[in-house]
């Protein structure tokens, strides 16, 4: 027996147009250690802005196909086709996690036909995903999808960065921007492990946003003060490990930069050099996509980097990856719980002015893509 459905697709044609549509997919029944689950709720998180709309000039978004099968079209420049030369042609699947109801299974699962799971594993903006068990979480009874959609990306992202704090030697960590979903999952996770967390935010209304949820530093980078309340909450907790999600600009630079003058004071004599303390930066993400600028008065011992979900994943020992997703299931309604300003369904989210709303990533405006409206 086969399946049918939709995904949603972004593709780039030869001549530097991006289109995303939808396109009908057939699944097969599910084989063994397999589910098909109906998709009834799946966020749009920066990392799938990157594959749906990629180097595309937002200004140039149109609207074409017809009520049934909307579809959106956009110009790629020229200076970033080189660039996207092993994707030209491709009709890529969009959405990297999602949460629904098992209406399939493999021979050994039939026990989870009607349970609610989570899943990550790409291709998500669907009515349909036929996937693997060991990509999911069995969600426990009663949970809604919406609960279990956000249950991957952003609740491991902020675990993974305490796994590699503890594996780096590191005890505190700075956060940039810090007010966002994940941003507030890593105030409540640091709050109950007892770890130093100085959160960079934009606003005085996120200031009160993240103090209300427990932080104790929190500064405001608006503010005219903000480099001397970065330095002292950096002196406090000793940070010596950032996550920068700006990636663009001198944020990755203001950190170090008041990294090295807390430990300067902790110096006993002057040393052309600097301290010898280690400063990491991490970017993660690219809510900038300007250049990354740096202002070298932090001395000769730091280290900048990229980090990604994924290869964290990869690279860290299967016991430790078990361990943070049983914490997100048996935290999900807490700690690990995600909450959404809007909600479209597949063929709204292919609206002009929708996707230029949620492109914008705006803090505090997230989006949930759901099943069909009654």
């Amino acid at each position: 027996m086969t399946h049918h459905g939709q995904e949603l697709r972004s593709t780039i044609t030869p001549d530097g147009t991006l289109r995303v549509h939808l396109e009908p997919v057939t699944h097969p029944d599910p084989g063994p250690g397999q589910l098909l689950v109906r998709i009834e709720a799946a966020p749009i998180n920066p990392s799938d802005l990157g594959l749906l709309f990629g180097p595309a000039d937002m200004d140039s978004l149109a609207a074409g196909g017809t009520p049934d099968a909307p579809v959106l079209t956009a110009t790629v420049p020229p200076a970033a086709m080189p660039a996207m030369k092993a994707r030209i042609g491709q009709s890529l699947p969009v959405g990297n996690e999602g949460a629904g109801t098992v209406i399939a299974a493999g021979p050994d699962l039939s026990h989870l036909v009607g349970k609610r799971v989570a899943m990550i594993g790409g291709a998500m903006y669907a009515d349909l995903r036929l996937i693997g068990l060991e990509a999911c979480i069995v969600l426990p009874d009663g949970a809604t999808a919406e609960q279990g959609a956000s249950l991957f990306v952003n609740p491991l992202t902020a675990l993974g960065f305490v796994e590699t704090m503890r594996a780096e030697g590191h005890s505190a960590i700075v956060h940039a921007p810090a007010a966002s979903n994940l941003g507030q999952m890593l105030v409540r996770i640091c709050k109950d492990d007892g770890i130093g967390l100085v959160n960079i935010v934009r606003s005085q209304d996120q200031v009160r946003l993240l103090r209300d949820l427990g932080a104790v530093h929190v500064v405001d980078s608006s503010s005219d003060s903000f480099r001397a309340d970065l330095e002292q909450a950096i002196e406090v907790t000793g940070a010596t490990l950032a996550f920068d999600a700006i990636g663009g600009g001198e944020m990755t630079s203001t950190i170090l930069n008041a990294m090295e003058a807390v430990a300067a004071r902790k110096m006993d004599s002057y040393d052309r050099y600097g301290s010898d303390v280690m400063k990491q930066v991490y970017v993660y993400g690219a809510l900038d996509t300007g250049p990354t600028v740096l202002r070298r008065g932090f001395g000769f011992s730091w280290r900048i980097g990229g980090w990604l979900l994924f290869h964290m994943l990869r690279r860290t020992d299967t016991a430790i990856t078990q361990r943070m997703r049983e914490r997100v299931a048996a935290e999900m309604t807490t700690t690990f719980a995600s909450h959404y300003s809007e909600r479209l369904t597949l063929r709204e989210a292919l609206s002009p002015d929708a996707a230029r709303a949620y492109v914008r990533k705006a803090t505090g405006a997230k989006y949930l893509i759901t099943g069909p409206r009654p």
